[in-house]
């Protein structure tokens, strides 16, 4: 059995499939080098850990690709003072990491057993300033029952594809405050950066790619006449 030496493939991930795509912020490279991201993909698929592809978790999600995960960081460059939500949270690679450079980390998930995944993740990389609720983000009144939800957020990053933002989200980010959203649905996918000013958003499309679509939205009722 071949023994995978996964600093080396940590390393290689960086130089050839990040840095090359324009992702050289010096805090980001390094925060991602640091990172042993095999310690959350699950064991069956852990050779998978740093391709440049979506890693398959349990209840049929997938991890973002390393590049939108480098993508995510590079752009929303976090001071440490900020209050950050994340809608699907997975095994809790990119919480992890936002925590890493933020005051406080909630975490939505909407399936039990990837929500026990992130946490004991989590806990296990020696962070301790996030929050793993299990619950529906895309419910409005499952959002607003939480205790979590009363303060605003800085910074809000959703890890599905999603035709559009629900209002109720768009509702929890502070003023000035900045969104990281996958927007559309295959094969026509685009991450944005979103900045709230007053009542007018700032727009930014990054890239387009491919993601699964987020789970728990509404279905729209249609009029049949």
């Amino acid at each position: 059995m071949t023994t995978i030496n996964f600093q080396s493939a940590r390393h290689n991930m960086v130089e050839y499939q990040i840095r090359c795509c324009k992702v050289l912020d010096p805090t980001t490279l390094d925060l991602i080098e640091s990172m042993p991201r095999e310690n959350f993909v699950p064991e069956h698929v852990r050779s998978l850990a740093y391709m440049e592809g979506h890693v398959p978790l349990p209840c049929n999600q997938e991890m973002l690709t390393p590049l939108q995960e480098a993508m995510i960081l590079q752009t929303l460059m976090l001071d440490g003072s900020e209050r950050v939500l994340v809608i699907g949270t997975g095994t809790g690679f990119l919480t992890t990491m936002l925590a890493m450079q933020a005051a406080e980390v909630v975490g939505c998930e909407v399936h039990a057993t990837l929500a026990d995944l992130s946490r004991e993740n989590i806990s296990n990389h020696g962070v301790n300033n996030v929050n793993i609720l299990q619950v529906n983000a895309m419910d409005a009144d499952a959002m607003a029952s939480l205790a979590d939800m009363q303060q605003p957020f800085d910074t809000i990053v959703l890890t599905a594809a999603a035709k559009k933002i629900p209002a109720h989200i768009e509702a929890l980010l502070a003023d000035n405050g900045q969104m990281m959203a996958f927007v559309g649905s295959n094969p026509v996918v685009s991450l944005v950066h979103r900045r709230k000013v007053g009542n007018a958003w700032q727009e930014t499309t990054m890239f387009e790619t491919l993601l699964q679509d987020m789970e728990g939205v509404p279905e729209k009722r249609e009029f049949v006449f």
